[in-house]
Parts: C-alpha cells; sequence; structure tokens
C-alpha cells in the first residue's frame, strides 16, 4: 500500500476469463475484505464526505489504509469483489456464466484460481466496502454501480511459476 502510494499492483489485478482455455484474460480490479468490514464501511465512508477534495481524500485513504485496514492477514475473508458500472457488459456475461477464472501473476509467481461470481445487493457489507473503498480512490465514481463477489473453490486453484506463467 505504502510502496506504490495506494496505486493497484499488478497483484491486485488479475486477469479474468470467463473458461479455461480462454486467454489472455481482461485486468480487473480486486479488493480483500475483511471478515467483518463494518467498522471500516464507516471510516472509509467518513473519508469520502469529509472533503470533495480528491488529493486529500486521496492521501487520507492511503495513511488509514496503510496504518490499519491491512495489518493482519488471519482479519480477512477469501472473497474478493470487484466494482463494474451498473450497466457493464463484462459483469453481465460474468454473472451469466456463474463463475470465472482469476489468473494472479506477481514477478515469477501465479495462481490460476476458479471462483464463483455473485452479484451482491447494495445492502451486503461487501458491497459497500468495495463502493466506499473505490469512492477514495476515484472522485468520478458515478453513484449507482454494480458489485460481484468471487467467491474462490480452492479445490480446483493452481499455482503456476517460471515458463508455466500466461505471461512468460
Amino acid at each position: 500500500m505504502r510502496q506504490a502510494q495506494g496505486r493497484p499492483t499488478p497483484a491486485m489485478q488479475p486477469r479474468l476469463r470467463l473458461s479455461r482455455g480462454s486467454s489472455p484474460g481482461i485486468p480487473v480490479n480486486v479488493l480483500l475484505h475483511q471478515s467483518d468490514p463494518q467498522p471500516y464501511i464507516a471510516q472509509m465512508r467518513h473519508i469520502v464526505q469529509k472533503t470533495q477534495d480528491p488529493r486529500e481524500r486521496y492521501e487520507t485513504a492511503v495513511g488509514y489504509l496503510s496504518a490499519t485496514y491491512y495489518q493482519r492477514s488471519r482479519d480477512f475473508s477469501d472473497h474478493l469483489s470487484a466494482l463494474f458500472a451498473l450497466d457493464s457488459p463484462l459483469a453481465s456475461q460474468i454473472l451469466e456464466a456463474g463463475s470465472c477464472i482469476l489468473d494472479f501473476e506477481e514477478k515469477s509467481q501465479g495462481y490460476t484460481i476458479p471462483c464463483r461470481s455473485v452479484d451482491l445487493p447494495e445492502s451486503d457489507p461487501q458491497f459497500q466496502s468495495t463502493y466506499w473503498h473505490n469512492s477514495m480512490f476515484n472522485p468520478a465514481l458515478p453513484g449507482r454501480v454494480r458489485v460481484l463477489s468471487f467467491i474462490p473453490d480452492w479445490s480446483q486453484a493452481n499455482m503456476l511459476s517460471g515458463s508455466e506463467l500466461p505471461h512468460a
């Protein structure tokens, strides 16, 4: 978080494929979620609503997330989420397929993780966490969005390295 100054690293942008064999996939920013996101939702909403200055909002968000949010891996669930425009054709395709594959890659290691995909209602804490997290970094975010949750099937996940990586 600190080293990249809040910008997503390649490891936070898996390539999303709708089925095995399809390639190369579309980069999508995904979020990790605290097992109990409620306390963080309130803080993120406060950061967004406190100022209209995008720079101040950004700096406060990076400071907050660096200092407290990502400190203990045991506090996180294994569900991921991504925010899409309300009328996103990609989100519709993912939901129609019912699942997708996320290919994570960082340096010389990678993971291929099949996931079930779910359209989250606005009342879901993961939806709220995703919306307010993205709002901290994107002042032009529309009021109405679609948030998809990706639930990994760890029994079908594969670790890749070296020449096995799609971009090696």
